[in-house]
């Protein structure tokens, strides 16, 4: 029998919305308690909507790749990415862009992706091949204007030419919700070129982007892999068209 994504998705984001969003913009929230797979900071904010997320998993029998935890082996050909938190610290720190990503794959086929905005109660879907939705209502990234770009940017003094040729740059602090914001023609691009973005971070936001009509790329402009694991950390560009994924990929080739 297939399992019904979309209901297991919503149900589990809005059971991690019940417990977690008492603890909005509160000291408790932030506290760290520990580290994850990938060395970073775990806050309590995270083990508890991870606790929530496996709850409701684990009964299921399939592979999970999480944050926190890392990558669970059930034997499954279905591995579920799941980021319960993506923005913990905008979350800590009481700022209202956050998100649930949650995405499927069958084997190393998507097959299924969501993301559940907490605070503006969200939701978008990827159905590979069938399109992306926000709300049920189908989604495409917008019309390129040249010249009023407006692109969300995470660098560590990488490719800064390319503030000057674009409008306006923003760092919104969960590239789950920046890659839906792409998606629904609200964002022209969205890059993170610090190695730092993982799997659980973007998986979702990839499928939505794509689906939506983004080119998602590596910094060398190849069709980005997504690795089905916690740990392996990469870089990420996604883009409303060629023209500008040319530009970006040009101020890398020609940074000092």
């Amino acid at each position: 029998m297939e399992i019904p994504w979309n209901e297991i998705a919503l149900e589990t984001a809005r059971e991690v919305e019940k417990e977690v969003m008492p603890l909005f913009g509160t000291p408790r929230a932030g506290e760290t308690i520990g580290e994850n797979v990938s060395g970073d900071v775990t806050k309590y904010v995270d083990r508890v909507a991870e606790d929530v997320v496996l709850a409701r998993l684990q009964p299921l029998g399939v592979n999970i790749v999480s944050e926190e935890i890392g990558f669970i082996d059930n034997g499954s050909d279905y591995t579920v990415i799941v980021d319960p938190i993506d923005g913990s610290y905008n979350f800590a720190a009481g700022i209202p862009i956050f998100a649930f990503s949650f995405a499927v794959f069958r084997k190393n086929r998507p097959v299924y992706g969501a993301i559940y905005e907490f605070v503006t109660r969200t939701f978008y879907e990827a159905l590979p091949g069938g399109g992306a939705y926000m709300n049920g209502r189908p989604v495409r990234v917008r019309k390129p204007e040249r010249g009023k770009e407006a692109l969300s940017f995470y660098t560590r003094g990488r490719c800064l030419g390319l503030i000057r040729r674009v409008k306006r740059v923003r760092v919104l602090g969960a590239i789950a919700v920046e890659l839906t914001y792409l998606a629904k023609g609200a964002l022209d691009g969205v890059l993170d070129i610090r190695n730092y973005v993982r799997t659980t971070d973007i998986a979702a936001g990839v499928l939505i982007a794509r689906e939506a009509g983004a080119i998602v790329a590596d910094e060398r402009g190849k069709e980005l892999e997504l690795r089905l694991d916690a740990t392996t950390k990469t870089n990420v560009i996604a883009v409303n068209d060629r023209y500008l994924l040319d530009i970006i990929l040009e101020e890398l080739e020609n940074e000092p």
